[in-house]
């Protein structure tokens, strides 16, 4: 599974002092995504101070599918997302929380959502029913959704579900700043590519107690939300980029083109 080019799905997952959630999700993710082969699962572990990189060496004698990344110290959930798509050797990349919370049973149906959708479709994005967070963050959670979504006009219930999957090509074009996992619908259909909606149950974590999630708070994220305000209305337009083709040379699918015949770029 060393050649990029024979992976069809990287499964990406952050994680920081969730060592005992790592066996049990590692497992659920391999069985899920059996029928997505070859794939493989790139856990990035953002800096944890507990037993998380022992489960995760321990894990790879196992799964060959496993790749280990590691932030010598913690630099946040959009970051440790962004490191394991870079390394990510599909074209496919799924994201999923570390704490048992997102059932990776849903991928496949996700990946189908966004094939179905076609080229023009960037992003398949959960949407969780049966939340199983606090009363308090639930709360928090439907207000800064709200504000975001009246904002932003991205028709999405809820940006915070770690389960997506995207193409990796769309996600290397969004502007990176921290928190952009939970403006993607918004900064995805800015580059000009459509976003794609499925309900996902929600469960609760197997152990431990949440190390990321804050930034869904209303009053963390307001900076955020004013800065991806401001790049969708200072891009006014997604250039439609073709391929100029010369008199005579051959063009995609073997014909001979006229002059001044254009073709859409990267086709050839």
């Amino acid at each position: 599974m060393s050649d990029q080019a024979a992976i069809r799905l990287s499964v990406v997952v952050p994680v920081k002092n969730e060592a005992g959630n790592i066996a049990p999700l590692v497992a659920e993710i391999a069985t899920s995504c059996a029928s997505l082969s070859p794939f493989e699962i790139v856990y990035v572990d953002d800096g944890s101070t507990d037993a998380t990189p022992t489960a995760l060496a321990e894990l790879r004698s196992r799964h060959p599918e496993l790749r280990v990344l590691r932030h010598r110290e913690s630099c946040g959930q959009s970051a440790a997302v962004r490191t394991g798509v870079l390394a990510a050797r599909g074209e496919l990349v799924a994201t999923l929380d570390g704490d048992g919370q997102n059932d990776p049973a849903f991928i496949p149906a996700l990946a189908a959502a966004l094939a179905a959708a076609g080229p023009g479709a960037g992003l398949a994005q959960g949407q969780r029913v049966g939340r199983k967070d606090g009363r308090l963050k639930m709360i928090q959670s439907r207000i800064a959704n709200g504000v975001r979504g009246r904002i932003l006009k991205d028709s999405t219930r809820d940006t915070g579900c770690g389960l997506k999957v995207f193409r990796r090509a769309v996600y290397l074009r969004l502007p990176y700043f921290d928190a952009l996992h939970r403006f993607m619908p918004a900064l995805v259909a800015r580059e000009g590519f459509s976003v794609v909606h499925a309900d996902v149950v929600d469960r609760p974590r197997f152990t431990g107690r949440s190390n990321y999630g804050l930034f869904d708070r209303l009053w963390v994220g307001i900076l955020d939300l004013a800065g991806v305000w401001w790049l969708i209305r200072r891009r006014r337009r997604v250039p439609q980029v073709e391929l100029v083709v010369p008199a005579g040379q051959v063009a995609p699918g073997g014909q001979v083109a006229p002059a001044g015949q254009v073709t859409p770029a990267g086709t050839e």
